[in-house]
C-alpha cells in the first residue's frame, strides 16, 4: 500500500512539471521574419555557403541584423531556393549570440508565399 501511494506521488509530480518543462521550450525560441540569403554568394563573407537571415532592426528601419543559421549550410533543405537571390521568410528557432554574432539554432524556416 505504501508502495501504491509512493509510485502515485511521483506520478502526481512528474505531471506537474510537464507544463513548467514545455513552457520553458516556448521560451527559447524565437519566430523572425526577414530576408534569408546566402553566406557566401550574396554577402560573401564565407568561403562556404551558408544561411543568414536579415531582420530589419525594429528600433531603426535603416539597419539590418544578421543572424547566422546553425544548419546544413549549402546542404540544408531550402538553401537551393536562397543560393543565387534573397527570399524572404520566417525562420523560428534559439536565438543566441556567439562570438559577436546573432545565430539562430535548430532553424525552422518557411518561406513567405
Amino acid at each position: 500500500m505504501i508502495r501504491n501511494l509512493l509510485l502515485a506521488a511521483i506520478g502526481a509530480f512528474a505531471l506537474t512539471l510537464a507544463p513548467v518543462v514545455a513552457e520553458d521550450k516556448k521560451e527559447e525560441t524565437t519566430k523572425l521574419e526577414g530576408s534569408l540569403v546566402c553566406s557566401k554568394c550574396k554577402l560573401k563573407e564565407t568561403e562556404k555557403c551558408g544561411n543568414v537571415l536579415i531582420v530589419k532592426d525594429a528600433k531603426d528601419e535603416k539597419k539590418e541584423i544578421k543572424y547566422y543559421l546553425i544548419d546544413k549550410g549549402a546542404k540544408a533543405d531550402y538553401h537551393g531556393e536562397i543560393c543565387q537571390g534573397p527570399k524572404d521568410a520566417t525562420v523560428t528557432g534559439k536565438v543566441e549570440e556567439k562570438d559577436k554574432k546573432m545565430t539562430i539554432t535548430d532553424p525552422k524556416v518557411e518561406f513567405k508565399k
